[in-house]
């Protein structure tokens, strides 16, 4: 034991130094606060219901009517325990406490992966801080990007295990990756995944033209088979994650819409344009590598009592607390100034970073730095989307898949970390003396001239190489002119320009001395003025002052509140506890009070709410949302069995319930059926139909209907007689065979029906709703969510999370073995 403590005290004191950091940035959790995050709150809300039952039975329900009138867990919350990588996710986020968590796994990744490198130990430990101190990490950890985050997380040693297997050790590289990409897919973010997939593509690439100019196929074809048979093994123990994502995707907004458009009758795929396109990277925002508020920062940082519009109000005769709130509120608005609708912060990849990054394209040897700069540059320039639109097009048009994903600036995350990998594999061949001193201190010197002076002009004259004009500030522009006109207007915009100059120049300066700084460590250890040690020490200082100095502007000790409040933004008001004095088990409610109610989960804590908040709803329901009820359709409204719906009162602040006398209910007979050819021709003949009289049905379920064997029982009734998110149970009795819709969402992926325990034909009606032909008689009719790409694919998933367990122990027990060889034969020998 000591022997080995001794051999590996420099990772074990790695280790423990990323601990404490992590304990130090996020201090406040020391005091028992809690990190706000926007998005955690929001997905606490429509979890609601799922971990209600969780509670009661053991295991969530794989369907929620928390929100959209009913759909799939898969995106929200579910549980697969036959995944062996879910073990591992939830017991590392039960030992570290949320942030702790995400940081600990940016660090521990990017140590793995230098150290498969074969970085000494201190540089791998800084190169670790760089790659997980990039602002972008921190910023999606305030919004509550959880899943993100974590999917990021794994990029590192996922590449690491790749660099492994193509650099001689192919089955042991090949184990690693099939073990970080398993954890990798169930963090369930496909679209980092995705990105993450498109730079191991272009790795491959250049290790294959490397291997064929070389003449050394062989070497790349085992490690790439290896490799394979890892992505496979990590993809089979993912299968259930995977099967029902892939089914749900192509029912929601990611998928084809089964509406037609325009006179060519087009079919949508995947999402439009505009939308994927809405967050992308200004070209000129892509300055904000190296400076961060060269664009502002971010929506809602206020300005101080040092601004020039906080002085501008004030020679505008406002008073000094006025002013302030005037500031403030500018400041929140229209301090950021990029083309995006709003940002939370920049992707900062530190300015010493992105020096050395520069640097190294002059000297670093080798494939590793082709893939490096290659991926970065097709990261950067897709992530511009609409502003080089021509290009994003190829690949939205053509590449698979790549139009399921929206905010194509998240691109950034491939140059995120590959750009801090180029820099310190410079580091390293510095410090082992690959690169001649010669050559080194020429294109250091380059690089701080071309770069510094770069910084200089931006520092003397910012507005000739940017405008610090927003498209976003003609909003901001009628808002100041209707409240002190249109020369009061002009001044407090040129004040505000004058401010994003201000940030801009202030933070231009900060990145030059740090470039200085760095460049003259460099100097100092080539020209041997300091040791190796030394120059690590100073490097890595400089490195975590200037990106811990940035990433706390976005994710502050101020983001961190008592539990306490956060447990007071979910508590009823008065109108939701009126409403839950209805034991009606199963209605919904429709909340307007708090803005978009299609992007507001808040409802969904309190009741089965046809609103709530999801980036991937059905498609289906979508289109119903885009086309009635935005408009009011009541009609729609009572088919979905709305029966309450809360409104804002006539002072904006408070809410006001009314109750509607015209939902349906739970299920309804209904005496007439209007079949229509097609989608369009369904979503249109809702606009003007009465629910209790018809059912609008598509011609393709017309073969679930017998016409002729249709008939009315005024005396007919039927209630549901037991809820369950997964399973619900009618009760029905009927002198005659009757169409009955039911206000559930349809959706043929898992639902299955049953009357009487036999299984029964169901169909849509109403373009979203299930409908079913019941016989005359008295039965039970039962709804059962049952979805075969879970159940099925669990024990897929089974039987490859046992492979994985066993080949990591095989494999284990085999380098064990072989470290041990030497020492045996020695023995014999004596």
């Amino acid at each position: 034991m000591n022997q080995w403590l001794k051999k590996n005290l420099p990772h074990v004191v790695a280790v423990a130094l990323f601990i404490i950091i992590c304990f130090v940035y996020f201090s406040p959790i020391l005091q028992g606060k809690k990190l706000f995050q926007g998005d955690v709150q929001n997905a606490s809300a429509v979890q609601t219901e799922i971990m209600a039952y969780k509670k009661i039975d053991g295991k969530g329900p794989l369907w929620t009517n928390s929100q959209f009138s009913g759909m799939p867990s898969f995106q929200i919350w579910t549980q697969y325990p036959a995944n062996i990588a879910s073990h591992v996710i939830n017991v590392w986020n039960n030992i570290f406490p949320n942030p702790v968590n995400f940081v600990l796994l940016y660090l521990l990744g990017g140590y793995f992966l230098f150290s498969m490198l074969r970085f000494k130990p201190w540089l791998a430990f800084i190169g670790a801080l760089a790659i997980a101190f990039s602002s972008y990490n921190f910023v999606i950890i305030e919004a509550g990007h959880t899943t993100k985050a974590i999917a990021i997380a794994f990029f590192a040693p996922i590449l690491g295990g790749i660099i492994m297997a193509f650099r001689g050790r192919a089955y042991l590289g090949a184990a690693i990756t099939a073990f970080f990409f398993a954890l990798e897919i169930r963090a369930n973010h496909p679209q980092m995944t995705y990105y993450l997939m498109i730079a191991v593509l272009v790795l491959a690439i250049v290790e294959f033209v490397n291997a064929f100019k070389t003449k050394q196929l062989n070497s790349f074809i085992k490690p790439a088979l290896a490799l394979l048979v890892a992505a496979i093994v990590g993809i089979g123990v993912n299968f259930s994650t995977l099967w029902v994502n892939y089914e749900y995707a192509q029912e929601s907004t990611r998928g084809k819409s089964d509406l037609t458009t325009g006179q060519t009758g087009n079919v949508s795929k995947g999402l439009a344009k505009e939308y994927a396109y809405q967050w992308s990277e200004g070209i000129g925002e892509s300055i904000t590598f190296l400076v961060p508020d060269a664009f502002g920062g971010a929506n809602g940082i206020p300005l101080t009592k040092k601004s020039n519009v906080y002085q501008e109000l004030l020679k505008n005769n406002a008073g000094p607390q006025q002013a302030e709130q005037f500031a403030d509120q500018i400041g929140r608005m229209g301090r950021y100034w990029g083309d995006k609708p709003f940002t939370s912060g920049p992707y900062y990849f530190g300015a010493i970073v992105v020096f050395l990054f520069i640097l190294g394209l002059s000297l670093v040897k080798g494939p590793l730095k082709w893939w490096l700069a290659i991926a970065t540059a097709l990261s950067i320039v897709l992530a511009w989307g609409k502003n080089l639109q021509w290009f994003s097009d190829l690949f939205f048009d053509y590449f698979p898949m790549y139009s399921k994903f929206r905010a194509v600036e998240s691109i950034l995350v491939i140059a995120g970390i590959a750009i801090p990998l180029l820099a310190f594999v410079l580091l390293k061949q510095i410090f082992d003396g690959e690169i001649k001193k010669e050559e080194i201190l020429n294109k250091l010197k380059h690089t701080v001239y071309g770069l510094g002076g770069f910084l200089l002009i931006f520092i003397a004259v910012p507005s000739l190489l940017l405008s610090f004009k927003s498209p976003n500030d003609s909003a901001l522009v009628d808002q100041l002119t209707q409240l002190g006109g249109a020369d009061f207007s002009h001044k407090i915009i040129q004040a505000l320009i004058m401010d994003r100059i201000s940030i801009a120049r202030i933070d231009a300066i900060r990145s030059f001395i740090f470039i200085l700084l760095s460049a003259g460590v460099i100097w100092a250890f080539v020209t041997d003025k300091i040791k190796a040690q030394y120059a690590y020490i100073a490097l890595g200082l400089f490195l975590i002052v200037d990106m811990w100095g940035v990433d706390k502007r976005y994710l502050k000790d101020e983001n961190f509140v008592k539990k306490s409040e956060l447990a007071q933004n979910q508590q009823p008001r008065e109108v939701d506890l009126d409403i839950m004095k209805d034991k009606d088990p199963y209605y919904r409610v429709y909340d307007m009070t708090s803005g978009n109610p299609f992007s507001n989960p808040s409802a969904s804590i309190f009741h089965k709410s046809i609103g709530g908040y999801h980036a991937a709803k059905l498609k289906r329901y979508q289109n119903l949302i885009d086309s009635q009820i935005v408009r009011g359709n009541i009609a729609v409204l009572s088919m979905l069995n709305t029966k309450y719906i809360i409104s804002p009162d006539s002072t904006g602040r408070g809410a006001f319930v009314q109750q509607n006398p015209h939902a349906m209910g739970n299920a309804w007979f209904v005496p007439g059926v209007q079949f229509v050819p097609n989608a369009n021709a369904e979503l249109e003949a809702l606009t003007n139909f009465d629910p209790k009289d018809k059912i609008i049905v598509n011609e393709d379920f017309k073969s679930k209907i017998n016409i002729m064997g249709i008939d009315s029982d005024p005396k007919a009734s039927i209630k549901l007689t037991n809820y369950h998110p997964d399973h619900l149970s009618y009760e029905y009795n009927s002198a005659a065979s009757q169409l009955t819709v039911f206000s559930d969402i349809y959706y043929n992926k898992g639902w299955n029906a049953y009357v009487d325990g036999k299984p029964a034909d169901y169909f849509r009606a109403n373009y979203v709703l299930r409908a079913m032909q019941l016989p005359a008689g008295k039965h039970i009719v039962e709804f059962k969510f049952e979805p075969k790409a879970y159940y099925t694919g669990e024990k897929i998933s089974m039987v490859f999370s046992i492979l994985l367990i066993g080949g990591l122990a095989a494999l284990a027990w085999f380098e064990y073995k072989k470290k041990k060889e030497p020492d045996a034969q020695k023995l014999q020998k004596v």
